[in-house]
């Protein structure tokens, strides 16, 4: 058996059983190097070693909690949430609650969209937006799965489609390695190209908002280390300058250096709300330990994941798994093309990397695309369809991540069952059928 596909069966079967995702993660990759035929001794070395490459992503989320459990201090979720319960309106005012809710479900889409390309904060935006909603959220009765869909939509359709801000970065990816592997291609094609595999994400979407548009009921329970706070004029204003000046460095340092500028970003705006006497010295420490707690959650997953990573790599079955699903093709294009969209699912699993799929994937499905005589613009749908497959559904996947951690901020909302099987069933699977119309017209 391949060692990729025992890792992430194995790490899938214990997700879904509610084993914690950390600990899936460890055992997965344990069996997938043993597998793959490495030692018991290799397989925990380089897991080790692995960990270190997602730490700066899991320091820049636990800032980024902590800065907004800090913002807490300004009132800010106060006045979002006062400002939402105006809108819901009395109790027992049936239209006028539905069409809050329908507001408020498309303005957490339009920021989740927003973060990608416009703003591209990616899931930045979560943890101030999210845990002060759950109360409005559990008065309207809103299925928190709905909203995990929403979100998870949002931080995963724009950057395959548009070639702006995160989408820029995937697409000149796709691009480069494209090129690297003997086929050359216009970032102009890209986005025409995944049209129709988007358009899958689309009525996915449709779909979800259909599924859970019935009321769900939650228990109105206190998020951990939160604490009602006075606002005035002169604190939300700090508030919305700490957001701005955050949001400024870490655009410039993504945009003008190319640098992960997440970390500073978050520290930059903790500096404003400390400088201004907002958040107090005394307390810092334990409004940022709160805050961090929050989102290292996501930390130690994407720590887990990189390790995982690692020890799948060093198999060496990850190609050999790319490499054996092209004998099972025998020059069928239609064979061919889903082949690779499951193979690609596969490691974007494991992974919970569609950016990092791309060069894994690449060197074999372009010459195979090449062979099978697939057109330019089918064999870009197929490599980026089969490189974000897997990153809406996979428990290692940030797009997933993110979404639990501001929806679980109450205990109530649990990764797999509500965030990671809800996205697969709406979004891989869409993703997979539409991806192999797209192979077959495009």
């Amino acid at each position: 058996m391949n060692a990729v596909v025992i890792a992430v069966f194995i790490m899938l079967i214990l997700s879904l059983l509610r084993v914690n995702v950390v600990i899936a993660l460890v055992l997965g990759a344990l069996a997938g190097g043993l597998t793959g035929g490495l030692s018991l001794g290799e397989t925990v070395s380089v897991f080790t070693d692995g960990l270190g490459g997602n730490a700066t992503i899991a320091v820049s989320y636990a800032l980024l909690g902590a800065f907004a459990a800090a913002l807490t201090k300004t009132g800010l979720p106060d006045a979002m949430v006062e400002a939402s319960v105006k809108l819901v309106g009395k109790e027992g005012d049936t239209r006028r609650k539905t069409l809050s809710k329908v507001l408020i479900i498309f303005v957490i889409l339009i920021v989740s969209c927003f973060s990608q390309n416009v703003v591209p904060i990616h899931i930045a935006f979560i943890p101030v937006m999210i845990p002060p909603l759950l109360k409005i959220f559990n008065e309207l009765q809103v299925d928190r799965r709905l909203v995990a869909c929403v979100i998870t939509f949002g931080l995963t359709a724009p950057y395959i489609l548009l070639p702006v801000g995160f989408g820029q970065i995937f697409q000149g990816i796709l691009r480069d390695n494209m090129k690297d592997s003997g086929l050359s291609v216009s970032m102009n094609d890209i986005p025409y190209a995944m049209i129709i595999p988007v358009a899958g994400m689309v009525v996915g979407l449709i779909l979800s908002i259909f599924v859970y548009r019935k009321p769900r009921t939650y228990e109105t329970k206190a998020i951990a280390g939160e604490k009602p706070a006075p606002y005035t004029k002169k604190s939300l204003a700090i508030a919305l300058l700490a957001i701005a000046v955050s949001l400024a460095v870490q655009l410039y340092l993504s945009q003008s250096l190319n640098v992960d500028g997440m970390i500073f970003g978050a520290l930059s705006g903790l500096a404003v709300l400390l400088v201004s006497g907002v958040m107090k010295r005394g307390e810092a420490d334990e409004l940022i330990t709160n805050g961090m707690n929050m989102m290292a959650f996501i930390g130690f997953v994407m720590l887990a994941a990189a390790g995982f990573a690692a020890v799948l790599n060093k198999t060496g079955d990850v190609k050999s798994l790319v490499e054996a699903s092209t004998s099972m093709i025998h020059h069928s294009q239609t064979i061919g093309a889903l082949l690779m969209l499951i193979v690609g699912l596969l490691i974007t699993m494991g992974i919970g990397s569609s950016f990092a799929t791309i060069p894994i994937i690449t060197t074999i499905f372009v010459p195979l695309c090449l062979q099978l005589g697939f057109s330019p613009m089918a064999t870009i749908a197929i490599i980026g369809t089969a490189a974000a497959l897997g990153d809406a559904g996979s428990p290692a996947s940030d797009s997933t991540l993110g979404p639990t951690s501001g929806l679980n901020a109450d205990g109530q909302h649990h990764h797999i069952w509500d965030t990671c099987v809800p996205t697969f069933i709406y979004y891989n699977i869409p993703l997979i059928v539409f991806g192999w119309i797209a192979a077959a017209v495009l």
